[in-house]
């Protein structure tokens, strides 16, 4: 699947006291820390240097991290705080039973699952929990429902699936791409870059 002239501007939610600690969050809602309120509102005026950010529709994840993220990023340029779409489809990639847990503690508790995951990420599934290809299943309508330019404030498991999806990444690499917080992801033309 390409873009097709289509842009997509991806904002991945600021950090959360899981994120500093390591810990799985997948659909946990966990919210922001004061670092993620600031990653929050710098995605917002980098998103200003790429497009006019009221000129194309928002859409987020309806998890709490996802939504403080683009109330702060619209705050920041000056837009009615709650104008954005929710879209359970964007949620996080579930984790399973591991949710909550250390990667260190996962391979203590779950040893034989856990190397398995590492060594495939696209295909593996945490107990309980989605593989990035499960995710990709479930994200698909969303992305065919996709008509314009957007811009999106989900998760790192959504973005490593869309740059697979979009920009046509490796899934196996796109699945160890580092998705960085308080940065914008444009996916453009079967392509990717940061700002």
């Amino acid at each position: 699947m390409s873009l097709s002239g289509l842009r997509l501007f991806f904002v991945r939610h600021g950090e959360t006291s899981w994120n500093r600690e390591g810990r799985l969050q997948g659909q946990h809602d966990i919210p922001l820390n004061d670092l993620g309120r600031a990653q929050a509102e710098e995605a917002g005026r980098r998103l200003k240097t790429l497009i006019d950010p009221t000129a194309v529709p928002w859409v987020a994840s309806p998890l709490s991290r996802t939504v403080e993220t683009a109330r702060l990023a619209r705050r920041a340029l000056e837009l009615d705080e709650d104008a954005f779409e929710r879209d359970a489809r964007l949620k996080e990639l579930s984790f399973g039973r591991w949710e909550g847990l250390t990667w260190k503690e996962v391979r203590h508790s779950d040893p034989q699952r856990a190397a398995l995951r590492e060594k495939d990420k696209w295909l593996t599934e945490p107990p309980e929990g989605e593989s990035y290809k499960l995710l990709s299943q479930r994200l698909a309508p969303w992305l065919q429902a996709v008509t314009g330019d957007q811009i999106v404030v989900a998760h790192g498991g959504v973005a490593r699936v869309l740059l697979h999806d979009l920009a046509e990444v490796d899934p196996h690499e796109a699945a160890e791409v580092d998705i960085w917080q308080g940065r914008v992801l444009v996916l453009e033309k079967g392509q990717y870059r940061w700002v």
